[in-house]
């Protein structure tokens, strides 16, 4: 890998936390509690697998009982989303992954446990929904696995509305990750853990291998200008 933890440090910078996006608004713990009970009963008495592509894979939130490596054919990771909070700013908005039609993507599946499954549903949620805003962006896929195709769960999975970028080049988009932090951290150190993690389950995406090596080059170069 050229994008190694030193190069990540310099990408962090202290950012204060704005806040939500103006005009969101958060779920309530009511409403939390009737989503989780949806996909709980969209379930039913199979076990509920969700599908980790991205910052789940590393911090997933939620406790689950087994794991097994998926394949989500149809969707492809991609750094689509805007970010102007959390991993972002106003002045140097940053991008998020989320999945897109087309092509595949290599990832993990977490198992939730049968006891308390539905107090972990909404762990996940809380992690990766929270605002009324972001409550369609769950769905159900179906990956590939060993022992067999599985119904899954997972997140920003064919993203919709103003926050989707239009298509950029590899180039742009690394000029965007290297520069780009906000109260939580950086988008190259987004970019750092989601490959690193994935390379110990033996995945190797090739456009995020593409991206770590432009976004080491850029953080070179605007520490050494």
């Amino acid at each position: 890998m050229m994008l190694t933890p030193e190069l990540v440090a310099l990408s962090l910078r202290e950012e204060p936390d704005l806040g939500p996006e103006p005009g969101w608004t958060l779920l309530t713990d009511d409403e939390l509690d009737a989503l989780a009970r949806h996909f709980d009963a969209e379930c039913g008495s199979d076990p509920l697998w969700i599908f980790a592509y991205g910052s789940l894979i590393w911090k997933p939130g939620f406790a689950h009982v087994a794991e097994e490596r998926a394949t989500a054919f149809g969707w492809h990771r991609s750094f689509c989303l805007k970010l102007r909070r959390f991993r972002g700013s106003p002045e140097q908005p940053g991008l998020m992954m989320a999945l897109e039609r087309g092509g595949r993507c290599d990832g993990l599946i977490y198992r939730l446990p049968d006891e308390g499954r539905l107090e972990e549903i909404r762990a996940a949620l809380v992690r990766e929904v929270r605002f009324h805003q972001n409550r369609d962006m769950v769905r159900w896929i179906t990956v590939r696995t060993e022992t067999g195709n599985r119904r899954v769960l997972t997140f920003w999975a064919g993203p919709k509305g103003e926050r989707v970028t239009d298509k950029l080049s590899h180039e742009e988009i690394a000029y965007i990750l290297a520069r780009a932090c906000g109260s939580v951290g950086s988008c190259a150190e987004y970019l750092y853990n989601t490959v690193a993690h994935l390379e110990e389950y033996g995945i190797r995406d090739r456009n995020l291998w593409a991206l770590q090596h432009l976004v080491a080059e850029e953080l070179k170069a605007i520490h050494t200008a």
